[in-house]
């Protein structure tokens, strides 16, 4: 009897500790379910403008950007509707040429991930489930990977808040939903330190007990992989395992945004740059084993992504050169202390100066606020002895200054006879379509870390000193406060013209025929691309907003530009819309003349002549041309003359065979 009370005490002693686990581990579960369920709560009532009306409310102040993303949407959904990927050369802009959706933003993962939204609900829906998934979905990511390193529950939810919703963020989702759709770049960085300084320590060990270890000298052991579990996977060495998730990770951010994976490569180097500089040693020991892993990276990455990264570099309409002037898309140091009218917290004089930055709205994304600037430094300073707190203070400040350019813009005025260590970096051709604005998205994920990494480093620091320590997380929120986003402002989808969808319907055009649609689409006058990417109609279009090879192969916007004839046409159709009409905004936003009451005011210049306009349509060699106008308007008079009478006539639509 003893002997069995024995062996009974003995098996409850064991299965305390389990129960023990098994009831922390559902704590955090239950926990990290709160936190995300706050953060889409938080994305929801950021976007609630957009829910309000879902199919027809889009993003304002940057409607071109909003209807090219619908249009790359729709164009992935038709892909996939016909059984294959989205061809990644297709004329089905720019027709004939077409364009290399590689040099575009074209979101092809997002696209083919939210196909049975787009063709359920129409691509305006995919597109506000991308800005409330890149709001939730970015801080989510943060929040698991700090859950990873050991940070305590709320600092983790507070560092995943400040990065999903920080200003960078806010501002990309005014139409560049490739870079706030932000979901993976924490991931990236995460899976990249696992193979270059090892896994964060067992989840047993909380951070403020790893934190709360003696010092480690310069050269002192970096945390080696946890043991794991049984399982195949156990049986995998870890920094495989971390590499193969690695180059999944970069495969997938690849084919969201090119731009943002090469900025979330930097910001990895210069994380491990910053852990190499103060523990040269351990960094040294690392590097064996850290090869391994990269070159399986690379492996996977290659594997997946080869064939699309030949298109782009070796296939039809490669492209060289920078899209954009250097110097013009960077920071200024007073935009990270200036809030502008998307911040909750401003006011008039802020959002007036803020309105004069060169970039526009859409890259106005420094902003952090001094409450959360000194609180870095300050996080910076508890955190300093950690590896951990070093290496983000250190990214921060070379992403910091990476983000102002090759020349300091100050107070809007550049100077360029200082260089700036971008100045030397941007001269390679990898990366001279980076614009050094966009390192803020990047940067506030540093920041977000360095901040939930200083709350605990903070508390620990207090209670050794016997110190309360429950107002430290209050007052790392308060530092946040001027962050708070205003909802966002949201604006009406060009409706779609009486009579588009009979029409195409009654022209019986075979499978991927170019249509010449009048408004012909420019980077400034996309309404035909949302109308397309609204209905799948018309298959392939002339014109469009896109990057391609110039002259010489330099990339630009447009390609060679616009034709004469497509500008003179648009300048036609919208001399005979009338003030009120629903499509005047498009064209008043494209700088064409509108009427207040109807007639129109006449093209400004000399129409091309008609050999001109024969050899345009020559060269397009389009099977229709459908003008969205009047029969009593200007444009259906030119094209009457020019065509004859139009063969479908519907609405407001008028259609001619070639």
């Amino acid at each position: 009897m003893a002997g069995r009370r024995a062996v009974a005490a003995s098996d409850s002693e064991a299965e305390a500790p389990q129960d023990a686990e098994i009831g922390q581990a559902a704590t955090v579960r239950w926990t990290a379910a709160v936190v995300i369920a706050c953060y889409l709560a938080g994305a929801l009532a950021l976007t609630w403008r957009l829910w309000a009306d879902p199919a027809s409310r889009t993003v304002a102040g940057n409607p071109t950007d909003a209807d090219l993303f619908a249009w790359y949407l729709r164009y992935a959904a038709d892909s996939v509707a016909h059984g294959h990927l989205p061809a990644l050369v297709t004329t089905a802009m720019n027709a004939p040429v077409g364009v290399n959706l590689m040099w575009n933003t074209s979101v092809l993962l997002p696209g083919v991930l939210l196909t049975p939204v787009t063709l359920l609900f129409g691509p305006q829906v995919s597109l506000s489930v991308l800005a409330t998934l890149g709001f939730a979905g970015s801080a989510g990511a943060l929040y698991y990977v700090l859950r990873r390193w050991n940070v305590s529950a709320g600092a983790a939810a507070l560092g995943g808040a400040v990065y999903g919703f920080s200003p960078a963020l806010l501002h990309s989702a005014l139409g560049h939903f490739n870079l706030q759709f932000a979901v993976l770049p924490p991931l990236i960085v995460d899976a990249g330190l696992a193979i270059a300084a090892g896994r964060p320590p067992a989840p047993g060990r909380t951070y403020r007990l790893h934190l709360r270890t003696k010092p480690e000298s310069a050269d002192g052991p970096l945390p080696e992989p946890g043991s794991g579990r049984g399982g195949p996977l156990a049986r995998v060495p870890p920094v495989l395992w971390d590499g193969l998730k690695l180059g999944l990770l970069m495969a997938a951010q690849l084919f969201v945004s090119e731009e943002l994976a090469l900025l979330t490569a930097i910001t990895a180097v210069v994380l491990v740059a910053g852990l190499a500089v103060f523990r040269p040693a351990a960094a040294a020991r690392r590097a064996g084993p850290a090869a391994g892993g990269l070159l399986v990276a690379a492996i996977i990455t290659l594997g997946i992504t080869g064939h699309a990264l030949l298109t782009q570099f070796s296939g039809r309409l490669v492209q060289h050169g920078a899209l954009f002037p250097p110097d013009y898309y960077v920071n200024d140091p007073s935009n990270f202390v200036t809030p502008d009218s998307y911040q909750l917290l401003h006011t008039a004089g802020t959002a007036t100066t803020a309105a004069k930055y060169q970039g526009g709205a859409t890259e106005y994304l420094a902003y952090l606020g001094w409450p959360l600037i000194i609180a870095l430094v300050l996080a910076a300073v508890v955190c300093w002895r950690r590896p951990a707190g070093r290496a983000c203070a250190f990214a921060l400040v070379v992403l910091g200054v990476f983000s102002f350019g090759g020349h300091p813009l100050i107070g809007g005025t550049l100077s360029p006879t200082v260089n700036l260590p971008w100045h030397w970096i941007e001269q390679h051709q990898l990366l001279a379509s980076v614009l050094p604005d966009r390192f803020s998205i990047v940067a506030d994920g540093v920041a977000a870390a360095l901040l939930a990494f200083g709350v605990d480093g903070a508390r620990v620091w207090l209670a050794d000193r016997r110190w309360h320590t429950p107002l430290v997380l209050p007052a790392a929120a308060l530092c946040c406060l001027p962050l708070l986003p205003s909802p966002v402002v949201a604006g009406v989808v060009t409706p779609l013209p009486v009579g588009w969808s009979q029409t195409f319907t009654a022209l019986h055009l075979r499978p991927g025929a170019p249509v010449l649609v009048v408004p012909v689409p420019t980077n400034i006058l996309t309404v035909t691309m949302r109308w397309r990417a609204e209905t799948g109609q018309p298959d392939s279009i002339v014109g469009g907003y896109f990057i391609g090879p110039g002259w010489g192969g330099q990339a630009y916007i447009g390609g060679n530009g616009v034709s004469p004839v497509a500008w003179y046409l648009d300048q036609l159709w919208a001399s005979g819309l009338p003030g009120r009409s629903p499509f005047a905004a498009a064209a008043l936003g494209a700088g064409l003349p509108v009427a207040i009451r109807g007639g129109g005011p006449a093209p400004t210049g000399k129409p091309p002549p008609i050999a001109q306009v024969r050899a345009a349509l020559a060269g397009w060699h389009p099977a229709a041309i459908v003008a969205v106008t009047a029969a009593s308007s200007p444009l259906a008079a030119y094209l009457v003359k020019l065509l004859g009478p139009p063969a479908v006539q519907s609405g407001i639509v008028l259609a001619w065979r070639r």
